[in-house]
């Protein structure tokens, strides 16, 4: 290789000797054209080999199943492998271009040694971001951080390739830099302060599998309610509902709180928990005929007549004094509601029947007394489960009224209403 190199570059100058011309001119002529001869030759094989690899790796990517090597076309790996190539050979030629003066070819010699560092760093980074793209189309991998890991060991070997290159440029061992580098380590570590927290909470993240690509997060310090559409070194993209993208600094997911949806939607159904208030004196108890009437509802029909033998036998039995409705046991309207309201959600088809179903009475409030539904739909989707829920609440306020009940509501203004009379 070396003799081909001086029989390629070698002749200008004796022939330029033998016309005569001076020794300097001589020297600077014969300089000026193998640098121009350098430049053709370096394009001419840049052209050819990345013609070749091009090819053949077009070529093996339609033959084989993987898609990898169709990914590594699309990061285009062979171009730059391909610019690798003529570096090599003018890494090698500079030395014999420069014979003469060896200040310059010291310096363009480490210039070319440190473009082919950066070119092979980047060679590097096409490859993992081939392996990047093909773990997420894997299932397996489509949910995990791939992105962090992919930075995590780019860092690692751009520090070391900035390392090789500053010992390159001041002829400094690379043991003693590592050993500067030590030295000054607090000064990195404030320097990279946000990439080591980021690197520090990725792993966390990783390992305590609190988050995935593809998981709904809501994040109310950050204004985040959506999926994760990537998790990196530094930050974590979320596609909120309204498709704007929130972008939640990677540490904040384990210094602050933030709610993760993934078990609800691994699980069997989405809850549903709500309350209205009813207003505690339309409460009451209810007469025979308001019985006999109640009876037409048919969720409820055999449940007020079992209730009525139940009651009318312990009364019996105790010689309650019926004239007051106080006396003994009897039934309530608000009781009666909510075992038609239980009554009608065990009905309702789009509730999971399986998992836990409530009406309850809550706490009373200075509004009223809570009546809260716990229940879980079968559809875990958004629009869906909202419309599930907006379906149950209109039957509950439309049905309220038949059983003499009245909600909490606060006074309109100017309707000549205190909130004492509504």
């Amino acid at each position: 290789m070396h003799k081909l190199l001086e029989k390629i570059f070698g002749w200008c100058y004796p022939l330029l000797r033998r016309w005569h011309l001076d020794d300097t001119l001589a020297s600077y002529s014969s300089l000026a054209i193998n640098i121009v001869i350098l430049c053709f030759l370096a394009y001419g094989i840049f052209i050819i080999f990345r013609f070749i690899l091009v090819t053949v790796m077009a070529v093996v990517a339609k033959k084989t199943k993987t898609k990898f090597d169709d990914l590594l076309i699309t990061n285009k790996t062979a171009k730059y492998i391909a610019h690798l190539i003529p570096l090599l050979f003018i890494y090698k030629a500079v030395p014999i271009i420069l014979d003469h003066y060896v200040y310059w070819e010291s310096v363009f010699g480490k210039l070319v040694g440190i473009y082919i560092i950066l070119l092979v760093l980047w060679i590097v980074r096409t490859i993992f971001n081939a392996l990047r793209d093909h773990l997420k189309q894997i299932p397996t991998y489509s949910d995990k951080p791939i992105d962090s890991y992919i930075q995590i060991i780019m860092i690692v070997l751009w520090m070391i390739g900035v390392t090789v290159i500053i010992s390159e440029l001041f002829d400094i061992k690379t043991n003693t830099l590592f050993a500067t580098f030590g030295a000054v380590s607090a000064i990195i570590i404030l320097i990279f302060r946000d990439t080591i927290l980021g690197f520090v909470a990725s792993v966390q993240v990783s390992l305590n599998d609190m988050v995935r690509i593809g998981d709904w997060i809501t994040f109310d310090k950050y204004g985040a309610d959506g999926d994760v559409i990537e998790i990196n070194l530094a930050t974590v993209k979320v596609r909120n509902f309204d498709n704007t993208t929130t972008t939640i600094p990677t540490y904040s997911m384990i210094s602050d709180s933030f709610r993760n949806w993934r078990g609800m939607l691994n699980s069997d159904g989405r809850r549903i928990k709500r309350h209205i208030l009813i207003k505690a004196k339309s409460i009451r108890f209810l007469n025979e005929s308001e019985l006999v009437k109640m009876k037409k509802i048919q969720l409820i029909t055999a449940y007020i007549e079992n209730r009525q033998l139940e009651i009318n036998k312990y009364n019996s039995q105790n010689g309650i004094d019926r004239s007051l409705p106080l006396n003994g046991r009897n039934i309530t309207n608000f009781g009666l509601f909510r075992k038609y309201i239980t009554q009608y959600l065990q009905h309702y088809p789009g509730l999971n029947h399986d998992m836990i179903l409530l009406c309850r009475q809550l706490q009373p409030t200075a509004q009223g007394i809570p009546l809260e539904i716990y229940t879980f739909t079968k559809d875990k989707r958004f629009e869906n489960y909202e419309y599930i829920m907006a379906d149950i609440f209109d039957h509950i306020f439309a049905s309220i009224i038949y059983f003499d009940l009245q909600i909490f509501e606060l006074p309109s203004e100017g309707n000549g209403l205190s909130q004492e009379s509504i």
